[in-house]
């Protein structure tokens, strides 16, 4: 039966893994966040994944061999493909999903005039994401990163990670 797997690529591979699979017929899905980037004194927004170096594919194990998978460039390994494949709940996919709408279609016109907002938090406070891809998650304020920007973990995927954020888009949980 067809289900999801979070499947493990290659250091930013995931884009050609999921060419990859595509050219074997099998379907993906690389979650992505709306970032703002400064390139050449102009600032952008482009869509990054949300998780680096993973996606997820649809398929059926009894009819795609999971060795095929495995042997597709780009990819290293599915998740918790051990004797049993652990499939992902759709809902799950579809929560991931619709959150990835909103954020693409709600991008509010950036605001120069906007005064910027200082984070009152210092190293190990616990933090929660006001917005953003990481909106109502919680992590630990870890420092700095500039005047508008601070670095925070938090446990994605079974593993901590860290993320440089703006500062005015998280505040100390409580």
């Amino acid at each position: 039966m067809k289900a999801w797997y979070l499947l493990y690529c290659k250091s930013r591979g995931e884009a050609r893994a999921q060419q990859n699979l595509a050219l074997q017929n099998i379907e993906t899905y690389i979650p992505t966040y709306p970032e703002e980037k400064q390139r050449k004194g102009q600032k952008t927004v482009q869509r990054s994944p949300l998780f680096p170096s993973y996606l997820f594919i649809h398929f059926d194990p009894k009819e795609t061999s999971v060795a095929r998978v495995h042997n597709t460039r780009g990819v290293i390994r599915i998740i918790g493909c051990k004797e049993l494949m652990t499939p992902i709940d759709e809902t799950i996919i579809s929560a991931i999903k619709a959150r990835e709408h909103k954020w693409l279609h709600e991008l509010l016109p950036e605001n120069s005039d906007k005064p910027a907002v200082t984070l009152a938090v210092k190293e190990g406070d616990k933090v929660r994401f006001t917005e953003g891809p990481f909106a109502e998650l919680e992590g630990i304020f870890q420092e700095k990163n500039g005047e508008k920007r601070c670095y925070v973990l938090f446990d994605i995927m079974g593993k901590q990670q860290r993320v440089s954020v703006d500062k005015s888009s998280v505040r100390l949980a409580g």
